[in-house]
């Protein structure tokens, strides 16, 4: 986007986006609307396999910061984080939007879930998002706003959703738990439940077509939502306007949350 057609309302703010695969990523909305509004925008990629496919997109919007990261590898997350406060000296915005789990425990129901499998889904999908918190609050001296990724599933069952379901309910908790112990240092916590998105980690799921067509007849606004709506509802909850908003589960999915 053109600097003639972006505004200034997160002028200058320092906002890390962890997730970005593709141009369908819902990270990728997010990293775009941040930019859009002014802000400044760090963006990591998994490993050097998907780095082809992230780097265009980060010099679409400008990234400061383009960085390798691999929650599951000991150290790549301290090695983010020392960077940024070298480059930058202080931080934000965190969007946390990374979920993973062996693809035979998201196939299969959660009574077949393995135990390591299960841990494996909590550790990148939930315990990633503590730590980062933990190494990003030390940065953002004058308060901020950290994000995750949430489903309804997290919620309600969604069938074939499986294992995914108690890994984002345990998800929301923490983003809760974290609103209420980062709370005194006015750095406030969200999760987003976005509504049902083709986005490459969906795909895995099964009869995911049709949880979409589903999704487009009960929505009230009777359309889905795209990766742009999450990313400025995201924006909008890191700005001044948002300011005493902690802890919620937002959900943007075009009011399918609220039918029976």
């Amino acid at each position: 986007m053109s600097k003639k057609n972006r505004t200034t309302v997160l002028e200058g703010k320092k906002v890390l986006i962890v997730g970005v695969a593709n141009e369908y990523s819902i990270a990728y909305g997010c990293a775009k609307a941040f930019h859009e509004l002014g802000a400044d925008v760090a963006i990591t990629y998994l490993n050097e396999k998907a780095r082809p496919f992230v780097e265009p997109l980060a010099k679409a919007v400008d990234a400061k910061i383009f960085a390798p990261l691999d929650v599951s590898q000991p150290g790549e997350m301290e090695a983010l984080f020392k960077q940024i406060k070298k480059e930058w000296g202080e931080l934000d915005v965190v969007v946390h939007s990374i979920a993973s789990a062996k693809k035979e425990d998201i196939k299969g129901g959660l009574l077949n879930c393995s135990a390591d499998g299960f841990a494996m889904a909590m550790d990148i999908s939930v315990h990633s998002f503590v730590r980062m918190a933990k190494l990003a609050a030390p940065l953002m001296k004058n308060g901020g706003t950290m994000f995750a990724m949430s489903y309804l599933g997290a919620r309600r069952v969604v069938p074939n959703y499986n294992v995914m379901g108690p890994v984002k309910a345990a998800l929301e908790a923490a983003c809760r738990y974290l609103a209420y112990e980062l709370g005194p240092q006015k750095i406030r916590v969200h999760a987003l439940s976005p509504g049902p998105l083709k986005t490459r980690a969906a795909s895995g799921l099964k009869d995911f077509d049709m949880l979409l067509n589903q999704a487009v007849e009960r929505a009230p606004v009777g359309e889905l939502v795209d990766i742009m709506d999450v990313g400025f509802t995201c924006a909008y909850l890191a700005t001044p306007y948002a300011r005493r908003l902690t802890g919620d589960t937002m959900y943007v999915d075009g009011g399918v949350n609220i039918m029976a």
